[in-house]
């Protein structure tokens, strides 16, 4: 800013022209002598000229001063960026070589190299094989929407071929099994309408049909079955469990693509803990209309279940999915201290402090998992990453994992 200053001294007016600069708190000021006692006329035209002086310098100062300013800044970024660093040791990052014949094998087993959800998919295989070769017992959890998905085949051949000790799951990941062998599920649309749907009777599972038909004719499946345990009850005075009901389901199913008939099959135990839930729990509730005594008992499961994992010399558990089943998973090898081996593959979050978002460390702490254990969390689509995962273990043959 430039203004014109007068001071008098001896009856007389001296002009100086003041330019007032502000740097940071201090603010500075340079003057140029015009004369003493000017005319208007005079004066105007000495200003201009102080003005155009006092600029002049002003912008040479700076220039200067930004000059200093710009080295002093080279020096500072380059001393924050162009740091010297140590050498890293550990795996080189790279990707499959499209440039060799396609190998399949060597595509998964190149994801150890890959960085982020990719390697840490490769240590869920690598930790699943160990499993299998330190002949570990393993408990398999899965959530109801993996049986609504073609993940329900994957989970089926591992069951007929003993592949796994315990299965765990929710009641829809019970029924739809079932309710499979009685009918198709579709592939639909994630943005389908849901009104238009509901006029069809066709119930949304993410971007799978399920025809409410399938529900009907699951009621007319199970209900002399409910019928029958609840006679047997009467005769013995014997309370029937969840797991008399599961196996029951797949005795009666009698369809080798059900999990649950290869599980009565081969007597594998498969642990529901939120058994009146879903359509089993809907025609549970339709039969005790007819029959208000019956009853289930749900102690009796949790003894079994929790007993298996006592006593243990090995033991793992792969987790597709979260909530129920993973809890009851970890909370029963509590009872041994953890879990020498655990895979996780879901997309829950631990911001919001639940268990389904908790990592394999927060178990640890819970002594739900060995803090020497082998484990790992895959944060993917088990649609997408559980038949890779079982190609590249349970699926191979004895002596090529």
């Amino acid at each position: 800013m430039a203004y014109t200053e007068i001071k008098e001294r001896n009856n007389k007016k001296y002009y100086y022209r003041v330019l007032s600069i502000r740097e940071k708190n201090r603010v500075n000021k340079k003057r140029i002598y015009l004369g003493t006692d000017l005319l208007n006329s005079d004066l105007k035209d000495k200003e201009i000229e102080a003005d155009s002086q006092l600029l002049h310098t002003n912008k040479i100062n700076k220039s200067k001063k930004s000059n200093q300013n710009l080295k002093n800044n080279e020096r500072i970024a380059k001393k924050n960026i162009l740091r010297k660093s140590q050498e890293v040791k550990g795996q080189i990052i790279e990707g499959y070589n499209f440039d060799k014949p396609l190998d399949y094998e060597q595509l998964i087993k190149n994801y150890a190299t890959t960085g982020f959800q990719a390697s840490h998919f490769a240590r869920a295989i690598e930790i699943t094989n160990n499993m299998i070769k330190n002949q570990a017992f393993i408990f398999l959890g899965y959530t109801s929407n993996m049986i609504s998905s073609g993940l329900r085949d994957i989970i089926r051949f591992l069951v007929q071929n003993k592949k796994v000790n315990v299965c765990v799951t929710t009641t829809g990941g019970i029924e739809e099994d079932i309710i499979k062998c009685l009918g198709n599920f579709r592939l639909g649309d994630f943005r389908a309408n849901g009104a238009e749907l509901r006029k069809k009777g066709i119930n949304r599972i993410g971007n799978i049909f399920a025809p409410n038909q399938r529900y009907i004719e699951f009621e007319e499946f199970f209900q002399p079955i409910l019928e029958y345990f609840y006679q047997e009850q009467k005769r013995t005075g014997r309370i029937i469990t969840p797991l008399d009901i599961i196996w029951k389901l797949g005795e009666k199913i009698n369809n080798s693509k059900s999990i649950y008939y290869w599980a009565w099959k081969n007597k594998i135990p498969v642990y529901c803990p939120s058994i009146l839930d879903g359509a089993l729990g809907d025609n549970i509730y339709f039969f005790k209309f007819k029959h208000p005594d019956f009853k289930i008992d749900i102690t009796e499961d949790v003894v079994w279940f929790n007993n298996t994992t006592i006593g243990l010399k090995k033991s793992g558990a792969i987790i597709l999915g979260s909530g129920i089943i993973k809890h009851a998973i970890l909370n029963a090898n509590m009872l041994r201290n953890g879990l020498d081996y655990a895979v996780y593959i879901n997309n829950a979050q631990e911001f919001d402090g639940s268990d389904a978002g908790a990592l394999p460390e927060e178990a640890i702490s819970w002594g739900k998992i060995l803090p020497n254990s082998e484990n790992i969390k895959v944060f993917g689509d088990a649609t997408l990453l559980f038949p890779l995962l079982v190609a590249s273990s349970f699926a191979k043959k004895r002596g090529e994992v």
